[in-house]
């Protein structure tokens, strides 16, 4: 195990918003910072962590709206990662409109994610995995040292994301949970964008959705 991992769940909408750090190096990035995430700066300070970036799952209003303010109050660049596909979505504030909200997402993502980019954090290595189905361009952070995954809208304990938004496609988020998640090792954890954590193996054999 070489990252340390950080749960904090913000916003109106309970996000599961993750700071990850690197054991050796003290080198951490937020996944899905939403809103209230001057949390992740004063917990990255109590750490002794720095914060290097910020890795977007995709790009819905409640795991995007904390980008600006975290960008604005760090003392050191933040670069943010997103799929290409999802950036019209973070250009439209991330569909926040739809529910009477107004996020702005902040600076233009300077990274753009693709299927099996290899990710460094420190001396740890994460891959990126597309899982179109939620989003157009979400994708999933897989750290293979720790059996983890970032899963962020794909798959919860017992459910999977919803395909009702604009870009969302039932049957291709189910595909893509058996093609990305179900054939990693059964005790790799879930970490998702919402609720409890999870395993594969908990939602191969218990998941109704599957």
């Amino acid at each position: 195990m070489t990252l340390k991992i950080l749960t904090l769940q913000l916003g109106p909408m309970e996000n599961n918003t993750y700071l990850v750090a690197d054991e050796q190096t003290g080198k951490a990035v937020v996944i899905d910072p939403s809103f209230d995430s001057d949390i992740v700066l004063t917990e990255a300070k109590k750490h002794g962590w720095s914060l290097e970036g910020i890795w977007l799952t995709h790009a819905h209003f409640d795991h995007i709206a904390g980008v600006k303010s975290l960008v604005d109050s760090s003392s050191n660049p933040l670069p943010v990662g997103l799929h290409p596909e999802d950036l019209a979505l973070w250009q439209q504030g991330g569909g926040a409109r739809t529910f009477g909200l107004h996020v702005d997402p902040g600076p233009a993502p300077e990274i753009l994610f693709s299927d099996k980019q290899q990710l460094q954090l420190g001396e740890s290595t994460l891959q990126v995995r597309h899982t179109p189905g939620h989003t157009a361009g979400h994708v999933i952070f897989y750290a293979a040292a720790d059996t983890t995954v970032f899963c962020g809208d794909v798959i919860f304990y017992h459910g999977v994301g919803r395909t009702d938004l604009p870009g969302g496609n039932h049957s291709l988020l189910l595909q893509s949970i058996r093609d990305c998640i179900l054939n990693l090792p059964g005790q790799t954890r879930l970490l998702s964008g919402h609720g409890p954590e999870t395993t594969v193996e908990e939602e191969a054999a218990e998941n109704p959705f599957l």
